[in-house]
């Protein structure tokens, strides 16, 4: 990072990471364009990886199928402070993705998942028993992670 004094320590990174919901996958796309897509997640600290669902089929499926290598940004909505400019913390974690294949895991992560958005365990229980099935999982390890805090005046 060039501005080393807007570099955020990695429990920073981390909290960025756990408390946000979405971000943005970036990839390479058809013909070697950039192709981002914004995303929901999940961060398992514990294990150093960002996971999210997809359809089985897809330019992301054929993207990621095409080069493993990957690179996520997340990033918070802000706060304005005592002048009219905003402060706003954002993370960029580079890594491998993967498909997780094995079911057990597969269910366990995508219940894990579905358990940050959805508002109760029921509801998760019942989109997984209607489309488990259909969904699929994968999992970016992160090999560099890093964060910065941006004055934007």
């Amino acid at each position: 990072m060039r501005r080393f004094k807007q570099s955020l320590p990695q429990s920073e990174c981390e909290e960025i990471l756990l408390q946000e919901k979405r971000g943005v996958l970036s990839l390479i796309g058809d013909d070697g364009y950039p192709y981002g897509v914004p995303i929901d997640f999940l961060y398992e600290a514990s294990e150093r990886k960002i996971y999210f669902h997809s359809a089985r089929q897809g330019h992301k499926v054929d993207a990621m199928n095409r080069c493993e290598k990957v690179c996520f940004t997340a990033f918070e909505k802000g706060e304005q402070r005592e002048d009219w400019s905003y402060y706003v913390r954002s993370v960029i974690a580079f890594g491998r993705v993967k498909e997780v294949v094995d079911e057990a895991r597969k269910f366990a992560k995508c219940k894990a998942f579905a358990m940050k958005y959805y508002p109760s365990e029921a509801e998760v229980d019942e989109e997984m028993r209607r489309d488990f099935a259909r969904v699929a999982i994968f999992e970016i390890e992160v090999e560099h992670l890093s964060g910065k805090i941006v004055h934007e005046k």
